[in-house]
């Protein structure tokens, strides 16, 4: 066996990106979630459903 065939058969293969890319910050996200479920509450609150 060459020399060159060992490191093209040992060379390690790029992995695909698993997940979501990071697209910014996320306080805006958790910001505007919070604020949902404030509304949420309100809301059944007002409704007399808690």
């Amino acid at each position: 066996m060459r020399r060159h065939d060992r490191t093209l058969r040992h060379r390690p293969r790029p992995r695909p990106h698993q997940g979501p890319k990071d697209d910014g910050p996320r306080t805006l996200e958790h910001l505007a979630g919070w604020t949902l479920v404030v509304v949420v509450a309100m809301l059944m609150t007002q409704l007399g459903l808690l």
